[in-house]
């Protein structure tokens, strides 16, 4: 088996706020993250599957086809947009990266049957660097 893992840019704004706290619980829990106008990252997102070496081709599955799904299920409805306002995703929930991260592997896990049917490849894990210093890690199996 080989793992393969492309790597994805995309800017999204959001502000951290949990409307069941209070103003102070906020700026304690989130800090400057809690900004009412928001802030933005530059997230680098990479993915990971695996499978085995097809001899013929010298691939373990074909990557633009991984491109595709990444570019309708995450670029298009998460790049260069505001997380809290234009996602249906974070209604109601805090747009956290954790919270991001599992938005994403729940799109791809969905959409994934349909671009790769058989048992080859299998998605694994992503991984989001929202800064230099905060990386989220989530494996496939952890998420329906």
């Amino acid at each position: 088996m080989i793992r393969v893992t492309r790597r994805y840019r995309f800017s999204a704004s959001h502000r951290l706020h949990a409307a069941e706290l209070d103003q102070e619980a906020n700026r304690r829990l989130y800090g400057k993250c809690n900004n009412p106008f928001g802030h933005g990252h530059d997230y680098e997102l990479a993915v990971s599957a695996r499978g085995p070496l097809d001899e013929g081709s010298g691939l373990v599955f074909d990557r633009a086809r991984l491109d595709r799904l990444v570019a309708e299920q995450v670029l298009e409805p998460f790049a260069h947009r505001n997380l809290n306002e234009d996602c249906e995703e974070f209604r109601s929930v805090v747009p956290t990266s954790e919270n991001l991260a599992v938005a994403i592997m729940r799109r791809l896990k969905q959409n994934w049957n349909a671009v790769f049917p058989g048992p080859w490849p299998s998605l694994e894990k992503l991984c989001i660097a929202e800064t230099g210093r905060n990386i989220f890690i989530l494996s496939a199996d952890e998420i329906e």
